[in-house]
This record gives C-alpha cells, sequence and structure tokens, in this order.
C-alpha cells in the first residue's frame, strides 16, 4: 500500500543511508550474513530517522480509519463506513429522489419497483417492492449500502448476510431534514443543508400563492382508498397547515390512520384532495353521496404522476405544496 503524502514528504518513508565504513559497511562482517547495521551518527539527524519510522507505522492505519464514519438510522442501527458508497440500492422512491437531488444519481444501481424520479433510474434493475424487496437481487447487486424504510421486513436478513443497510423513513417535515442530513453524511456528499433550504423556500412561496378566500378550508386529503388519509402531523398535513388550510383529521389519530368513513360524513370537510383511484370510489361510500364537497365539485382529483409527488417526502415538496395550493385556489372559485 502505497505510503499518504504527508507521511513522505516527511521522509518517514524514504530509504535510510548506510555507512561507509566500520560497524555495517560490510555484510560479510555481520554474524550469519545477517543485514548491515546503519551506523548514524549519534545524536545527528540519521539517528531520529528510526523513530520516525516507527512512528509513521504507527501512525498508518490511524491515518487510514480517520476516513471512516459511523451512521446511525431509524432502526437505531449504527453502520460503519470505510469510505463513500458507490454502488446503492434504494428500495424507498423519497429516498431515491434524495440520493438523487444531492447528486449522487450515478451511484444508484437498483431500485425498488415505485421509484421513477427522476427518469433515470428506471432504466436501473428493480428488486421488488419496497415491504418485500428480493434479497436474492439486491445480493447479486454487490451493493456497498441499501437503503431502505424502517418499517421494510428484508433489513434483519440483509444485516444477517453481511450487507450494510440504513434505514431511514420520514413522515414529518422534521423528518426530511433529518434524512437528507443523514443521507448528506453517508453519501459524503454537501449540499444537505442547501437542499433544505431550496425545499423550505419552495413550500413558503407555494404558500405565499394561495388567495386569501381560500384559506381556512377544512381538508380531507384521502392518501389510498383503503381508507388511509394524511394526518394533522404527517409532512401532507404540515403542508396543509403551512398553506393556511385546515385538516379534518386530528393530531390524536396519527400521520396516516386508516378511518372509518363515516368520519368523513361527520366532519363534512370543504375541500377533498385525493387520487383517481380514490375519487372514483367516493360517491358509492355510504353517506358520501351527501357530502357538500362531492356534490359542489370541490374535489381534486390527482393523476399517478401527481400523486407520486404529493405523497413522497423528498426534494419534490416545493412541487407538492403548489399542487395543493392550486387545489385550494380552484376550489373557492368553483363556489363562484
Amino acid at each position: 500500500m502505497k505510503a499518504p503524502p504527508i507521511f513522505r514528504r516527511a521522509g518517514f518513508f524514504s530509504r535510510p543511508r548506510w555507512g561507509r565504513a566500520g560497524v555495517g559497511a560490510n555484510p560479510s562482517t555481520t554474524p550469519h550474513g545477517a543485514a548491515p547495521i546503519p551506523a548514524f551518527p549519534q545524536g545527528g539527524k540519521e539517528a531520529r530517522r528510526p523513530a520516525r519510522w516507527l512512528l509513521a507505522l504507527l501512525l498508518w492505519p490511524l491515518a487510514l480509519a480517520a476516513h471512516a464514519y459511523d451512521i446511525q438510522d431509524d432502526a437505531g442501527q449504527t453502520t460503519r463506513f470505510d469510505a463513500p458508497p458507490r454502488r446503492i440500492v434504494s428500495l424507498l422512491p423519497s429516498l431515491t429522489e434524495t440520493v438523487c437531488a444531492l447528486d449522487a444519481c450515478d451511484r444508484l444501481v437498483g431500485v425498488d419497483r415505485y421509484s421513477n424520479w427522476p427518469a433515470s433510474v428506471q432504466k436501473l434493475p428493480q428488486v421488488g417492492g419496497g415491504l418485500d424487496p428480493s434479497v436474492e437481487a439486491i445480493v447479486a447487486l454487490r451493493p456497498d449500502v441499501v437503503l431502505m424504510a424502517n418499517s421494510s421486513r428484508a433489513g434483519v436478513r440483509l444485516r444477517a448476510l453481511g450487507l450494510k443497510v440504513v434505514a431511514l423513513e420520514p413522515k414529518t417535515r422534521a423528518d426530511v431534514g433529518r434524512v437528507v442530513a443523514r443521507l448528506g453524511k453517508v453519501l459524503q456528499v454537501p449540499g444537505a443543508d442547501a437542499l433544505m433550504r431550496q425545499i423550505d423556500a419552495g413550500v413558503a412561496a407555494a404558500a405565499q400563492s394561495v388567495p386569501a378566500a381560500a384559506r381556512g378550508q377544512r381538508v380531507y386529503f384521502e392518501v389510498s382508498p383503503s381508507p388511509h388519509a394524511a394526518g394533522h402531523g404527517s409532512f401532507i398535513g404540515e403542508l396543509l397547515t403551512e398553506l393556511g388550510l385546515g385538516n379534518i383529521i386530528g393530531p390524536e389519530q396519527g400521520p396516516f390512520p386508516r378511518i372509518n368513513p363515516e368520519l368523513v360524513v361527520r366532519a363534512a370537510p370543504d375541500l377533498i384532495m385525493s387520487s383517481s383511484q380514490s375519487a372514483a370510489d367516493m360517491p358509492r361510500r355510504p353517506g358520501w353521496a351527501s357530502l357538500k364537497a362531492l356534490r359542489d365539485g370541490r374535489v381534486c382529483v390527482f393523476d399517478a404522476e401527481h400523486r407520486n409527488i404529493l405523497v413522497r417526502p423528498g426534494p419534490r415538496m416545493p412541487e407538492a405544496a403548489r399542487l395543493m395550493a392550486d387545489c385550494a385556489a380552484k376550489s373557492v372559485a368553483a363556489k363562484k
């Protein structure tokens, strides 16, 4: 292994100069043909050189180890990296998007079946779903690290096979900032702080675009047709609050609760936001035909592409905030 430059410049790894005559000058004078003994003038510069050799040998492993770093993930697991990972498998779309936003898209060698942004990741090998990926397919990609949700069941098995795993699962705005910073450290790249400033500024700009007449509307945001809703404490609920909108799902119900559809009927929201899949089913739910928001057309139906933007906590949150702001503005116009 080549010595670090600082040691070479200090002369720690230069060859010792042997004496011209006297002790050590002639190998034949040493017992059993042993290597000659250097002739160093006592107290001179050469006398200090063996000590430098010893010091260098002691410090070299420390210099190499100085590049190692530890990452603690959301599962409480600490993973040591001796060098920044060059081959990454990501099993959560929001993590995939954040890796790319930190200019490390070229390190991705595999993704889950739902990671589809930016477009370049669609060309990568897919290793199944985030919760139940193909362990064999992941191992075959020889990743330096696997990024995944904390709720995934594959983490234990992947670690048992000797793979490095970092589990990160953002659910709130604070989580997004923490995950961005953690991924910046995993990747050993600058830009995490700048990315969060960009996200926060984009969300603030979207909030400023909401007309005064649209503020205060009570919103039901359906995440999936189960139905699962976006709670007050989720990043979606926090975006609603920043946009000046209310949320019929209270904080006590958690970030993304599965709800009884009757709750929405009782709450009678002013505005409904949902995917096209959910919207098609809503009129058939008991009591929902009586909802004024449905009757008056105050329902924002998002296609699959826009839904992906809305439900992924990461670098596209400003776009999500803009979609919600536009929805709120259009709902006010629909009343006129």
